[in-house]
Parts: structure tokens; C-alpha cells; sequence
């Protein structure tokens, strides 16, 4: 098991347990103001370009097409939505995709394989031979999928220089910038 791994799964399981009570919480206001299911799975491009079901707690009204964040519908979060999304607790449940494998603390944000310009400037650049993050360097360099050029490289500095002393910052950045 490499280090990554192992701060991976130090993290991410003890956490998740952590977290139950504020996720069971997240769910039921979910339920309780908007029709559908409370975990969303959505088809997310991994490592290797390899596709997978990424959760997260649903933020967006039910009929909302799958769509890049910076693309939905004005209008398509929902009130309790928006304060999953700024507190970041919407991507708690990301933490299942991080033990099972599909995903890291740190790494690149996975990407909808809709993306077509982010996923091949990923592959120029090599970055789809990392394992996607919860959170990652151009997240708390505030970058998001709308610039999938300045995404793709701040994506690529990351992997080049990517140790367990940068994750842990990144890491550290991430929760006190939410």
C-alpha cells in the first residue's frame, strides 16, 4: 500500500464515521424539501479515463439535467443545496469513493465525461494517470471547469509535485477556506 493510500484511508474512514450524523442530518433536510433521492450518483471520468459512479449529497432539484456545475440552470440548487455546497458538506459522501478505491482525498476534481476539452487537455498533460480528489490544488486555488485549459494545468503542477507534505496542505486549505 503506498503512503497516499494509506493517509487515504486513515482519513477517510474515520471521517465518514465522523460525519454520519451531520450526513443523516444533510439527508433527511434533503428529503424533507425536495423530491427525489438524497445521495446522487453521477458518471464521473477516473483514472486512466476509466468512468465511474461518483456520490454526493443531491444539491439540485431533481429534473436537472447533468450538466458542469457552471453550466446548470439558474434557479437548479436548492435552498438546503446551497448550504450543503457552501459548507462543502455536499461532497461527504465522496469519502465511500475514496475507500473503495475510486477516488483520493487529493487529486484532480473528476470531471463529467461530457467535458471533452478538460478530459483531453488532462491527457495531453497526463493527469488521467492520477486518481481523481475530493478536493484538490485548483480548488483552493479557487480554479473551476469553466476554465478547462488553466483547470487541466494547475491539474498537471499538482501531479508533478504531488507528495504526502502537499496533500496535507491542500488538505489543510481546503477546510479552512470552506
Amino acid at each position: 500500500m503506498t503512503a497516499k493510500r494509506a493517509l487515504d484511508l486513515a482519513v477517510a474512514v474515520p471521517m465518514l464515521a465522523l460525519t454520519s450524523p451531520v450526513l443523516l442530518v444533510a439527508m433527511l433536510a434533503i428529503r424533507a424539501t425536495s423530491a427525489g433521492p438524497a445521495i446522487f450518483s453521477q458518471i464521473r471520468v477516473g483514472r486512466g479515463g476509466a468512468l465511474f459512479a461518483c456520490r454526493k449529497l443531491r444539491t439540485m432539484y431533481r429534473a436537472t439535467p447533468s450538466l458542469p456545475t457552471h453550466e446548470a440552470p439558474a434557479g437548479s440548487v436548492t435552498a438546503v443545496g446551497k448550504v450543503l455546497r457552501a459548507t462543502k458538506i455536499d461532497e461527504l459522501p465522496q469519502l465511500w469513493n475514496v475507500i473503495k478505491g475510486e477516488m483520493s482525498l487529493v487529486g484532480p476534481r473528476p470531471c463529467l465525461p461530457t467535458q471533452a476539452e478538460l478530459i483531453e487537455r488532462r491527457k495531453e498533460l497526463g493527469v488521467l494517470a492520477a486518481l481523481p480528489g475530493i478536493t484538490g490544488l485548483a480548488q483552493i486555488k479557487g480554479i473551476d471547469m469553466s476554465d478547462p485549459r488553466l483547470c487541466a494545468e494547475t491539474d498537471a503542477v499538482y501531479i508533478k509535485a504531488a507528495s504526502i507534505g502537499l496533500d496535507l496542505k491542500i488538505l489543510l486549505g481546503t477546510f479552512f477556506r470552506a
